[in-house]
């Protein structure tokens, strides 16, 4: 069995009905390539199970490849080198070569050549993935700092994704097997983020959050908790108006366009008291009042998912972590978490696309269990 806390039904639905050649073609970008990225991609793959389930394309090059498997003597790590995507072999790792030239590979530095090439490899991948190429992308880590360009100004994968798909709205969604927390606001300074919070947003959002919930997820009925911005979700306005005056009014509207949420709620005192499990998932208004509280409920296998986007792109919910890079000590447990909720998330949606187009699917399965539970229930009396 596959190392994996959650279900992954995606394994199950591919393992009974699909051939060897109909898996899922999932991307692999590289990330920084003096950060962990190489490293939990040659861990994550060295396990040869996962190719049951998918063929991974890692957008990179062999040479950055051998250099830290090289580091990884007691990993077995195979792959197969293409430079075109219509030689992907769905048998094996596929490393697509993405450039040639040699690039100097300095673990745990901050250099400018090794954020160039992590956007060459993102944006190759990103472009195989809108060409309908891929069925899913998991981006390693970047570093915000040397990514940036004349070509590349975006603080991270989020907004860039949002450009390239031209979509009016994502959200940036973390998942995990107990939680899921989305940002209505992501990279911006805490002295910011007050102006950012407006009726129309938090209405945005939350509509995304309900579509993703159901199609991505495979909820039916999302029920969605909304964070306050102030301390103790601003005490009825004594602490700030912002509740008063647009959190509570967006989330009424949301309710009357069919979005089941609820809030706002105080943020410390809601996860302190075990309330996001009573709950699909939750809106925080801003990075870090989701963001610490996920990172220490999520048991190291945290998920970063853009929903919003018509392809499927997860990445580990960790940066380039350039402290133990190249050290052989990185855990890979978020990027194999990321990898089945790219796979979940591509299954859900085709059966989500199944049930549409025979929307008789799931109540002729629900009717035909009653029968059979009225035939037992007779044979009884």
């Amino acid at each position: 069995m596959l190392p994996r806390n959650s279900n992954f039904a995606f394994s199950n639905y591919y393992y009974m009905n699909s051939s060897f050649e109909n898996k899922p073609v999932i991307g692999i970008s590289c990330g920084d390539l003096n950060g962990v990225g190489p490293e939990l991609i040659i861990k994550t793959f060295s396990d040869t199970r996962l190719l049951e389930f998918c063929t991974p394309v890692i957008f990179a090059n062999n040479k950055v490849i051998n250099f830290y498997r090289k580091s990884l003597a007691d990993i077995n790590f195979n792959f197969s080198s293409i430079k075109d995507s219509t030689r992907i072999n769905p048998k094996q790792v596929n490393v697509y070569n993405c450039w040639e030239e040699d690039v100097n590979i300095a673990p745990g530095q901050l250099s400018d050549d090794a954020g160039k090439y992590a956007i060459i490899s993102l944006e190759i991948a990103v472009q195989a993935l809108k060409a309908g190429k891929l069925d899913g992308l998991i981006t390693a880590p970047i570093h915000k700092k040397n990514i940036q360009s004349e070509t590349f100004k975006h603080p991270g994968h989020t907004p860039y994704l949002k450009q390239i798909f031209e979509v009016k709205e994502v959200v940036m969604f973390m998942v995990a097997e107990n939680m899921k927390v989305a940002l209505l606001t992501e990279h911006v300074p805490l002295k910011d983020v007050a102006q950012y919070i407006t009726k129309d947003a938090i209405i945005s959002k939350l509509k995304l959050i309900n579509d993703s919930l159901k199609k991505d997820f495979g909820i039916n009925k999302p029920k969605i908790a909304v964070l306050g911005l102030n301390p103790h979700s601003g005490d009825e306005g004594l602490l700030g108006k912002e509740e008063e005056e647009i959190i509570k009014p967006a989330i009424k509207e949301a309710k009357q366009k069919d979005v089941f949420c609820f809030g706002p709620y105080s943020a410390d005192a809601f996860f302190a008291r075990g309330q996001h499990e009573k709950f699909d998932a939750v809106l925080a208004m801003y990075h870090d009042q989701g963001l610490i509280p996920f990172k220490s409920l999520a048991f190291g296998e945290g998920v970063n998912y853009t929903a919003g986007l018509p392809g499927v792109r997860t990445s580990p919910d960790h940066g380039t972590a350039f402290d133990i890079a190249g050290k052989g000590i990185a855990d890979e447990s978020s990027f194999r978490a990321a990898l089945y909720t790219c796979l979940d998330i591509i299954y859900n949606r085709s059966e989500n696309k199944e049930q549409y187009k025979n929307p008789l699917k799931k109540m002729s399965a629900a009717v035909l269990r009653n029968a059979v539970d009225e035939k037992i229930a007779l044979d009884e009396s």
